[in-house]
C-alpha cells in the first residue's frame, strides 16, 4: 500500500516538474516542437552538418539581438544595430584595403565605430530626452547613409586576416558559432554578475524607482546603447566575414529579426524582464524556421507568412506561461494551483500542436516536390521584381516538362540571407544548384563550398567571383547599357539633358547598365547627365525620385531608367510630356514595360528575355547535375524593343 502510494506519489512529481519545466521555458519548448516537426518533415534536418549550418545562420542575428536584449530589458529599443553593423564592416575593409591602415587598426576602428553610434544613441535619448524609438531610427539612416559614402555604394572585399571569421575551426566547427557562444556568455555574465546589468533590470522594473534609489540613469543609458553598438559592430564584422566583402546594404531589416529573436526568448517590451539565454533560444527559432523551411520547399512567399505565424505563436505561449505560472505559484497541494497548471499545460500542447500543423501543412501544400532523384536548388536575389518573376516561371515551366524537382528561394536582395540559402542547398545534397547573385562577391564562400561538396553551379544572369561555376547563363548588362545609350542618343538627335535613375547601390546589375550607358553616351557629348539618383529598382520610388528631379531639373529631356519598374515609375511622374517633350528607355523587357512601349509613353526597353534565361539556367543546371560538359558562358540575347518591333516580343 505505501509502495504504491509512493509509486504514485513520484509519478505526480515527475509528471509535474516536467509540466513545470514546459511551462517555465515557452520559448525553449517551442523550439523543441519545430525541430522535432522539422525532422518528421525532412530527413535532411536532423543532420550534424545542418544542424552547424542552422548554427551558422543564427549567428549574426544572435549577437544583434544579445546587445538589444540590454536595450530591452533596460525598457528601451535599438533600431539602428542593423545599420550599424554595416556601417562597422564597412569602416573596417575601406581603412584596411583603400587607406592601407594596419588589420588590427582596422578592427579596432569598427568596434569604436559601433560604440560611437551607440553613445550618440545614449546621449540623444538620456541627454536629448528623444524617445528611443526616434533616436535610434535616426541612426537607423545615418549609419547606412555613412555607410553607402564610404563604399560608395560598392560592395568592399574583406581583408583575409578577419576573413577567417567566416571559416571553420578544424574544418567543421563553424567560427561564427564560437563567436555567437563566446558573446551569449559575456551577455549572461554582464546581466546576472555585474553592477550595470542589475542596472539594467531596475531602469527597466521603474526607472523613476531606479533614480531616486541612487543610480545615475542618464550615464548608465549611456553605457547601455553603447554595448548594444559594440555587439552590432561585431555582428557586421562576422557578416562580412561570412561574406568575404563588406556590403553597404548589408543587414537591412536585422534589427527587427534582433527584436524578434529577444521578444521570443521571454523578454518584455516593458522592461525588466529578459535573459540571454532567452535571446539565444529566440534566433534559434527564426534560424531553425528557415532552413527547415527551405529543406521542404516551401514556396518563398509562404515561408514570410509562416515565419509571422510561427513567431505570434510562440510569444503567446510565453504569455500562456506567465499566466500559468501565476497561478501555479501556490503549494501543489491547493487544488485551484494544479488546475490552473493543467490549464496551462494544456493550452502550451494546444499552441505546440498549432505551430506543427501550420508547418506540416504549408509543407504538405506547397511543397512541389515531383519525387524525382533530379533535385535542383534556384536561389533568386528577389522576387520583388517582375524580371525575376519571369525568369522563375520559365525555370519552373523547362522543370516541369523535364520532371524535374525544382526549389525556388528568395534571398529578398540580402546577400547574407542567400549565403544561407546556398548553404542550405548544399547541406541538402541537391544534385545542382542554379544562383542568381545579389552580389558576385558575396555569393563566393557559399558557392565555394558547394564546389567542396562536389555540386554543381550554374550563374544565372550575374556571375559569381572567386568560385568555380559549371556555367554563366546571363545577358550583358554592360551590353544592354550601352545599347540603352544609343537609343535614347538617337532619339534625341545628339543633345540635350537627361537623369539616370540608379538600381540598388551595391548591386552588380545597378554597377553593369550604369557603366555601359555611361560608356555608350562618351559618343555623345552634347548629351549631359543633369542627374543621377537611386531608386531601388522600385517603381514607387522611381515615381518619387523623378517628381523631385524634375522640380530641379525641368528642361530634361530624356531618363534613362536602370529596370522598367523605376522607368515606369519616371513616365508617371513625368505624366503628359512622357512619350512627347520627354523620352524614357527603360531596362528588361518586363510586361509592363512593353505594354508602355507599345502605348509609346516609354520610348524603349532592353530586353533581356528572363523567362528564356531561367530555361537555358535549368538546361544547363540538369546537364551539370548528370555529369555532361556545358559551355561555360551562355549568352541570352538582348534587344532594343521600340514600339516598332514590341509586336515581336508581347
Amino acid at each position: 500500500m505505501a509502495t504504491d502510494t509512493l509509486k504514485s506519489t513520484t509519478g505526480a512529481s515527475a509528471a509535474s516538474t516536467v509540466r513545470r519545466i514546459l511551462l517555465d521555458n515557452g520559448a525553449l519548448s517551442a523550439l523543441v516542437v519545430l525541430v522535432v516537426a522539422m525532422s518528421l518533415l525532412s530527413g535532411d534536418f536532423l543532420t550534424t552538418q545542418n544542424l552547424l549550418n542552422v548554427g551558422v545562420q543564427a549567428a549574426v542575428t544572435a549577437i544583434l539581438a544579445f546587445g538589444v536584449t540590454f536595450v530591452i530589458v533596460s525598457a528601451g529599443i535599438d533600431l539602428s544595430v542593423g545599420s550599424v553593423a554595416a556601417l562597422s564592416a564597412t569602416v573596417l575593409a575601406w581603412t584596411a584595403t583603400s587607406e592601407g591602415v594596419p588589420v588590427w587598426i582596422a578592427v579596432i576602428l569598427a568596434v569604436a565605430t559601433g560604440i560611437a553610434c551607440g553613445l550618440v544613441n545614449g546621449a540623444l535619448v538620456s541627454y536629448g530626452k528623444l524617445p528611443p524609438f526616434i533616436a535610434t531610427l535616426a541612426m537607423l539612416s545615418i549609419g547606412r547613409g555613412l555607410s553607402l559614402v564610404i563604399s560608395q555604394g560598392s560592395p568592399i572585399p574583406f581583408p583575409e586576416s578577419v576573413s577567417v571569421l567566416g571559416d571553420t575551426l578544424g574544418g567543421w566547427l563553424p567560427v561564427p558559432v564560437v563567436v555567437m557562444v563566446v558573446m551569449g556568455l559575456l551577455t549572461a555574465l554582464v546581466l546576472g554578475r555585474t553592477y550595470i546589468g542589475r542596472s539594467m533590470y531596475a531602469i527597466g522594473g521603474n526607472e523613476e524607482a531606479a533614480r531616486l534609489s541612487g543610480l545615475r540613469v542618464k550615464r548608465q543609458k549611456l553605457v547601455i546603447y553603447a554595448l548594444s553598438g559594440l555587439f552590432a559592430a561585431v555582428a557586421g564584422i562576422v557578416l562580412a566575414s561570412r561574406l568575404a566583402s563588406a556590403q553597404p546594404q548589408a543587414a537591412q531589416g536585422y534589427e527587427l529579426d534582433a527584436i524578434a529573436a529577444v521578444v521570443i526568448g521571454g523578454a518584455s517590451l516593458a522592461g525588466g524582464v529578459g535573459k540571454a539565454s532567452g535571446t539565444l533560444i529566440g534566433a534559434l527559432i527564426l534560424a531553425v524556421l528557415r532552413n527547415g523551411l527551405n529543406l521542404l520547399s516551401v514556396s518563398a512567399f509562404w515561408q514570410q507568412v509562416v515565419i509571422g505565424v510561427v513567431i505570434a505563436l510562440a510569444v503567446l505561449l510565453d504569455t500562456l506561461r506567465r499566466r500559468a505560472g501565476g497561478g501555479s505559484a501556490a503549494p501543489a497541494a491547493a487544488s485551484g494551483a494544479s488546475g490552473n497548471g493543467r490549464k496551462g499545460a494544456a493550452k502550451l500542447g494546444i499552441a505546440a500542436v498549432c505551430v506543427a500543423l501550420v508547418v506540416a501543412g504549408v509543407s504538405y501544400f506547397n511543397s512541389g516536390s515531383s519525387g524525382t532523384t533530379t533535385k535542383i536548388g534556384m536561389s533568386l536575389s528577389t522576387l520583388n521584381n517582375p524580371f525575376f518573376v519571369q525568369m522563375k516561371a520559365g525555370a519552373q515551366a523547362e522543370a516541369k516538362d523535364a520532371g524535374i524537382d525544382l526549389t525556388v528561394t528568395d534571398a529578398q536582395n540580402d546577400a547574407s540571407q542567400q549565403a544561407n540559402q546556398l548553404q542550405n542547398f548544399t547541406g541538402e545534397g541537391v544534385k545542382s544548384i542554379i544562383v542568381n547573385p545579389v552580389d558576385s562577391d558575396a555569393a563566393g564562400p557559399a558557392v565555394r563550398a558547394a564546389n567542396k561538396a562536389g555540386i554543381p553551379v550554374v550563374a544565372a544572369d550575374r556571375g559569381v567571383n572567386k568560385a568555380d561555376t559549371a556555367a554563366l547563363v546571363a545577358s550583358d548588362n554592360v551590353a544592354g547599357g550601352k545599347l540603352a545609350a544609343k537609343a535614347l542618343a538617337e532619339k534625341l538627335g545628339g543633345k540635350g539633358e537627361i537623369v539616370v535613375l540608379q538600381g540598388t547601390a551595391g548591386t552588380s546589375a545597378s554597377r553593369e547598365r550604369g557603366s555601359g550607358f555611361a560608356e555608350g553616351l562618351r559618343a555623345y557629348p552634347g548629351i549631359k547627365v543633369v542627374a543621377r539618383q537611386p531608386a531601388d529598382f522600385d517603381r514607387t520610388k522611381g515615381l518619387d525620385v523623378m517628381t523631385n528631379l524634375l522640380q530641379s531639373n525641368p528642361r530634361i529631356t530624356g531618363v534613362f531608367a536602370e529596370n522598367d519598374e523605376m522607368a515606369l515609375g519616371a513616365v508617371k511622374a513625368l505624366g503628359s510630356k512622357a512619350g512627347k517633350s520627354v523620352h524614357v528607355v527603360g531596362f528588361d523587357g518586363t510586361p509592363d514595360g512593353l505594354k508602355a512601349v507599345g502605348a509609346g509613353t516609354l520610348y524603349a526597353s532592353v530586353a533581356q528575355q528572363p523567362r528564356e534565361l531561367g530555361k537555358i539556367a535549368v538546361r544547363n543546371a540538369v546537364e551539370a547535375a548528370r555529369g555532361k560538359k556545358v559551355d561555360s558562358v551562355v549568352k541570352v540575347p538582348v534587344k532594343v524593343v521600340t514600339k516598332k518591333n514590341v509586336a515581336d516580343f508581347s
